[in-house]
């Protein structure tokens, strides 16, 4: 499900996924190919991993990269949940061909 939230974002951030939501900064988001399977991406990697570890991990190697960066954004771009998303979004087909677990490939880049 697709929700839109005009005030929820900070800065350039336009998609956000929160199980079961796809959250969008507008309306004209939705037609957004590449963003939208971006966050479709985001949607397997927390159903695989039960919803609450996900965010979990993520957090968690948000702030381990923040540390290791001192630049949070690049630690952002870093993680390897986003990784994953951000290679794979062009290619539509992706969800039905990702492994289990694919994010762990680009834990170490």
């Amino acid at each position: 499900m697709i929700l839109v939230f005009k005030h929820f974002f900070y800065k350039n951030y336009v998609g956000l996924s929160l199980w079961p939501f796809i959250i969008l900064k507008e309306d004209s988001l939705k037609t957004d190919e590449v963003l939208i399977n971006h966050e479709r991406i985001h949607l397997k990697q927390q159903r695989e991993l039960l919803i609450l570890p996900f965010y979990v991990l993520y957090i968690s190697e948000w702030l381990f990269r923040t540390v290791r960066y001192m630049d949070s954004y690049r630690a952002y771009q870093n993680i390897s949940f986003e990784r994953e998303a951000y290679a794979n979004e062009k290619d539509m087909q992706y969800l039905s061909k990702r492994k289990t677990f694919g994010f762990l490939q680009y834990l170490t880049r």
